[in-house]
């Protein structure tokens, strides 16, 4: 049995929903269902309940959990050992959620892998509460996010700062930008919380989207507006295929390093640490 089937059934058991857990996972929703019923085609159970958009686990589901859990981190552990070369005696495994790579992490792993030698790297896009689970499992050794994970176990770090823009591809306000084709990106659970107080009585969003790239494509197709990070939309904003709406303030997110606080891989952490405080803020 394929461990991404098990990958699968984790990540709808954690998001009760086959359209996020497609989108945490980047594949489709049809490849989603189609991995739950080879599961339970081979242990011949159902192990969720579907009713319209209500998911909920089976008995036979729930006992799937711990297994499910222990089979993938076991796989994991292994190829991570087996995929290192000769000459790298060490891995380091980072992972953040779709849009800390969109926003950060895409332009620094090139810097903070030429850093190391002797090393093995692993980078992952996974949802927040994998970020945790899987820090805690020690199946990954730092985790970016922008809200700082909570756990007894873990260190959070701020590490750097990001500027969103609220940008549309036309000329307009605040309120225009907001009632006419807003897509609301999931900047983190602070930023979900600032945004009701910022911006209340407006319509729902016309899409919700766990990454600033699908939105950033979606407003160039479709005409529309986001908030966006300034380093990603700098090039459109000059071209004029994308204008700062007006009225609109800029909004400081912070981007937070989380690890072990016993990770055997302390030094390691450190110096990554250091080196993305060193450069420059990403805006």
């Amino acid at each position: 049995m394929d461990v991404k089937v098990f990958k699968t059934f984790l990540e709808v058991a954690q998001t009760r929903h086959f359209g996020r857990a497609a989108e945490n996972l980047y594949i489709t929703q049809a490849a989603t269902s189609a991995r739950i019923k080879q599961l339970e085609s081979y242990f011949d159970t159902r192990l969720f309940i579907r009713d319209r958009n209500n998911i909920k686990l089976t008995s036979a589901g729930e006992r799937l959990i711990a297994y499910a859990e222990v089979m993938v981190s076991t796989l994991e552990q292994a190829k991570n050992e087996l995929a290192l070369g000769d000459n790298k005696t060490l891995q380091l495994s980072l992972a953040g959620t779709p849009n800390i790579w969109d926003a950060y992490l895409q332009t620094s792993l090139s810097q903070i892998t030429s850093a190391f030698s002797g090393y093995g790297f692993q980078a992952e896009a996974v949802s927040r509460a994998q970020l945790n689970r899987n820090l805690l499992e020690r199946t990954l050794d730092i985790a970016f996010s922008f809200d700082p994970l909570k756990s007894d176990e873990l260190m959070s770090k701020e590490i750097a700062r990001m500027t969103l823009a609220l940008v549309s591809t036309q000329r307009c306000d605040v309120t225009s930008a907001l009632s006419n084709q807003y897509v609301y990106i999931d900047w983190g659970t602070r930023f979900a919380s600032e945004h009701a107080l910022r911006h209340q009585q407006i319509p729902p969003p016309y899409l919700r989207t766990s990454t600033g790239r699908i939105a950033l494509d979606f407003i160039l197709d479709k005409t529309g507006a986001a908030y966006l990070p300034v380093s990603m939309v700098s090039p459109l904003l000059a071209s004029t295929q994308l204008y700062r709406v007006e009225g609109a303030e800029l909004w400081l997110r912070p981007i937070f390093i989380n690890y072990r606080k016993d990770s055997v891989s302390l030094e390691a952490i450190a110096k990554i640490e250091g080196l993305l405080q060193e450069m420059l803020p990403q805006g």
